[in-house]
């Protein structure tokens, strides 16, 4: 009998924090305002025909070297800890596993993010992240940073909703490209929640939705700037929509917990369809049938 668990993903700028991660700690402690860092590193990464991620995670090594800023992995994880969630988010995670427990089903958080995976590590809600896929360095054995191991950008985020669905964690984990067969499957796409805040995510929304599962698209509760994530929803690219607020009893909370209902009603059926198939496939159901020829 297969365990009857789901996924829930997240990306994490705009959508778990009210902005880029870079913005909170690291662009000031360089000296520059959040413009001048994008600025510079779009204008490096045009004029070298460079991917937007390698160019920001060399422009992050740059200045914090230029500035004698630690490159290490625990400063970048330091800065983790200073980067502000939207409302509920710290205890969004207790409160959806509690839900889901009650009726059956056990839930693990992914991170999906363009970002660095070291900051997020270092925010408060990392213990409760099953797995972070985010940029991340390569790091010497002095743990400083050398040069980009992985370059999450929002074309190659979609090959970690396989990943998970599969069960072939590991980056380099050659599986995700396989067959499977549903009953093959870590967990069925149908039982996978992406969340998500703006067109990067659009890939991964798209897969989700068209697999079975649940895309959710949320826009900033202060700002006011919901047409994009309108948008997204008359085009079909998600199925929901609701303000970054994670707080019981607000919107987003209540389409969770239906989504979570709506995974448990599917693994009580699963499971009557499995015992029925076991009773009609029983070798002396096959002597019935033969009997009566």
């Amino acid at each position: 009998m297969r365990e009857r668990i789901m996924a829930i993903c997240y990306d994490f700028d705009k959508t778990l924090a009210p902005d880029d991660m870079q913005s909170f700690t690291f662009i000031p402690s360089v000296g520059m305002t959040i413009d001048e860092f994008w600025e510079e590193s779009d204008k490096l990464a045009s004029e070298n025909g460079m991917d937007k991620n390698l160019a920001w995670m060399k422009l992050m090594l740059d200045k914090a070297k230029e500035n004698g800023r630690s490159i290490k992995r625990s400063a970048f994880m330091e800065l983790g800890k200073n980067v502000p969630l939207y409302p509920g988010v710290v205890e969004w995670f207790k409160l959806i596993n509690g839900y889901a427990a009650d009726r059956g089903i056990r839930t693990e958080h992914y991170i999906i993010s363009s970002g660095l995976k070291e900051i997020i590590a270092g925010s408060e809600i990392a213990p409760h992240i099953h797995r972070i896929y985010a940029s991340t360095f390569y790091y010497y054995t002095d743990n400083t940073a050398l040069w980009p191991a992985q370059a999450v950008n929002y074309t190659n985020k979609t090959q970690y909703i396989f990943r998970i669905a599969k069960g072939a964690f590991e980056e380099n984990d050659e599986r995700v490209n396989a067959s499977y067969q549903d009953d093959q499957l870590y967990l069925p796409y149908e039982n996978m929640v992406y969340i998500g805040d703006s067109d990067t995510d659009i890939p991964c929304m798209r897969l989700v939705k068209s697999k079975g599962g649940t895309s959710i698209g949320v826009h900033d509760p202060k700002k006011h700037k919901e047409e994009k994530i309108h948008r997204l929803f008359r085009e079909g690219r998600i199925n929901y929509f609701a303000p970054a607020d994670y707080r019981e009893g607000k919107t987003l909370h209540r389409i969770m917990k239906k989504v979570i209902d709506l995974v448990a009603a599917r693994e009580d059926l699963w499971q009557e369809e499995a015992a029925l198939r076991e009773v009609a496939d029983s070798p002396r159901e096959e002597m019935k049938q033969s009997s009566n020829k």
